[in-house]
């Protein structure tokens, strides 16, 4: 039994004889001159025009077919976003080969069980810390792995920064184009384009099957709306996220597809540097990555003075207030329309130009976004849009976009694209987008697939208009030791949007109420210590108990329990010494919180929660 189902009707059409591989060869021929990337080179960027593009792409090809990597084999790519990643990704294609990405950030053990995992015969590394961490792995005199033991069968590894793609294409350099063009024309809809393993909130990463055809739908649908403002000549998009996650690299592959220009950067400390270089047109990014945008604002005005403070949250309040007001019927007054007015000069300009001061829009996937962060952006002219999908449904399932919005939701299906409701709430995607099988794991495929429509794991409702919300993760749910079903993911969304909270964990699971761990921001600490006459040198483990403190935590918890019952709202907190990390695997790269790694290394403190 279902209920809510809403199906978008594709708006294109997609030919049997096309992929996103063949689109992007015939817009390059077509278009030898036209400017697809800027990439860096000697201290300077340069332009690549789709000619030279193309080119590099077939010679890695030819380079590859040289080192054996017949139709079908598995190419590993580990390396952070840049130019020379999506060069060896379409290299890849254009051999008929699958490729297989691993995060930057995967820890050792992650990296070896998807090298055996997928039978990978070659790898693309960035750095010799890249290829340090899999130089066990390479099969040696005999056929065997260095590693004793072990299934692997990666003959080579090529690294970007050594020269290996140098030394690739010389080795290709007799390899004709003829058998290269063999291969691509050989590419069909069900062909395999790609493995692309679960990030692994819980338990080892599935591999997902993700064919030519998933890929060409999404890249297209994509392309037809949200991105098509950006996706045409012309027009400039940073491409900064992993291109391991699918949703950076659905959308890099659909501004390809479409002409527009990107530039890579991988490092996300500086990402201002570049996005103030480049302008982008557009900015795709995670709800992290807004919530540091409109946090380095209000830092720097509030450590201007206790009045740029003040500026800044009254033209917070006005922006959301604009926001809110074009969902009504009458729209926002003309008190209000001057407010934005002057706050624009004073506060939204300075946003607006620390991300280069041309974009229009945002992107957002990954995990949820504050309601009253998307009425900020939008308020001050630049509209986020919030979508959804997972690895089975090669990125956006869902998405917002400049026709048809709703703030709060994560938008309506994606053209071509299905979402209904079960009966018991798990929301459930089709369409061509969404995998058919899991990497050698037939019970899992059996247990995520019924019918072609994939069960997602998230719980959440579609209103009258088709656009889907999501209220919370099906595994995730917390059910207390009184039997009341708890959505942590709410919660948290609306604790983390205080200034001084970093990240928020709710537990309870089995206890006789709900708790909390929280971590603060560094920086808003910083800032309430010099505020409260704390000296800077009082470290977390000495300030955690401080009444002070607490009180200023507990008005975020307020805010949060407002918004459910009694049974549910947390009942006690515990502040840890430090904040929650990627780098020690409590966090996935889109930075969601790894329930399972933090429940188990924070197990003291939860547990201290419930001592009387």
């Amino acid at each position: 039994m279902t209920t809510n189902t809403y199906r978008s009707e594709a708006g294109f059409t997609l030919n049997p004889d096309e992929n996103a591989l063949s689109t992007i060869i015939d817009l390059c021929t077509a278009n030898p001159d036209l400017v697809l990337f800027h990439r860096p080179s000697k201290f300077d960027w340069v332009e690549v025009t789709a000619s030279e593009f193309l080119a590099e792409v077939r010679a890695l090809a030819k380079g590859l077919i040289a080192n054996g990597i017949e139709a079908g084999d598995r190419v590993v790519l580990h390396s952070n976003t840049r130019y020379e990643w999506t060069l060896a990704d379409l290299a890849i294609w254009s051999v008929g080969a699958a490729t297989v990405p691993v995060y930057p950030s995967s820890s050792a053990h992650q990296i070896q069980w998807i090298i055996e995992d997928s039978g990978a015969k070659l790898a693309f590394t960035e750095s010799r810390d890249n290829t340090a961490a899999m130089e066990h792995l390479l099969v040696g005199e005999g056929g065997q792995p260095r590693l004793s033991g072990s299934p692997s069968q990666l003959q080579r590894i090529v690294e970007f920064n050594s020269g290996g793609l140098d030394e690739l294409k010389a080795e290709g350099a007799d390899v004709s184009q003829e058998l290269v063009d063999a291969r691509v024309a050989g590419i069909t809809h069900d062909t395999l384009a790609s493995i692309v393993y679960t990030s692994g909130t819980t338990g080892r990463p599935k591999g997902v099957n993700l064919t030519h055809l998933n890929w060409y739908h999404q890249a297209t649908a994509l392309g037809a709306n949200p991105i098509g403002a950006v996706a045409k000549p012309g027009r400039h998009v940073v491409t900064f996220l992993p291109l391991a996650h699918v949703l950076q690299r659905a959308v890099s592959l659909a501004l390809t597809m479409h002409g527009a220009t990107q530039s890579h950067w991988g490092d996300t400390g500086t990402l201002t540097v570049e996005l103030q270089r480049a302008k982008p047109h557009m900015v795709l990014g995670v709800p992290r990555v807004f919530e540091k945008v409109r946090g380095a604002a209000y830092n720097k005005a509030a450590d201007g003075s206790g009045i740029g403070k003040k500026v800044f949250l009254a033209a917070e309040r006005a922006a959301i207030a604009y926001s809110r007001a074009l969902d009504t019927p009458q729209g926002p007054g003309p008190l209000l329309k001057a407010q934005v007015k002057v706050f624009d000069k004073l506060v939204y300009s300075k946003v607006k130009a620390a991300i280069g001061g041309r974009a229009e829009y945002g992107i957002t996937g990954g995990s949820a976004m504050s309601a009253e962060l998307s009425h900020f952006f939008r308020g001050m002219g630049i509209p986020i849009y919030e979508g959804y999908g997972l690895t089975e449904t090669t990125a956006a399932a869902c998405v917002n976009n400049s026709e048809h919005c709703r703030i709060g939701t994560v938008g309506r299906p994606v053209n071509g694209y299905a979402a209904r409701i079960s009966a018991d709430g798990e929301i459930e995607i089709s369409g061509d987008g969404v995998f058919t099988s899991y990497w050698n794991n037939p019970e899992a495929t059996e247990n995520a697939v019924t019918d072609g429509w994939f069960n997602t794991g998230d719980l959440g409702e579609i209103d009258d208009d088709g656009f889907v919300r999501i209220t919370g993760r099906k595994k995730d749910l917390i059910v207390t030791a009184g039997g009341k079903n708890v959505s942590p993911g709410p919660l948290e969304e609306i604790i983390r949007q205080d200034p001084l909270v970093s990240n928020a964990l709710v537990v309870g699971d089995g206890k006789p109420f709900v708790g909390l761990l929280v971590t603060l921001d560094a920086e808003e600490l910083k800032r309430w210590k010099a505020e409260n006459n704390v000296p800077e040198s009082k470290s977390l483990r000495q300030l955690a108990h401080d009444a002070e403190l607490r009180a200023a935590v507990q008005d975020a918890v307020n805010v949060a329990n407002a918004t459910v019952s009694r049974a549910e709202a947390i009942k006690k907190f515990r502040i840890l010494e430090r904040d929650l990390s990627e780098k020690d695997d409590e966090m996935t790269p889109t930075m969601k919180v790894k329930r399972n790694v933090v429940a188990k290394r924070f197990a003291r403190e939860i547990e201290e929660l419930y001592k009387r």
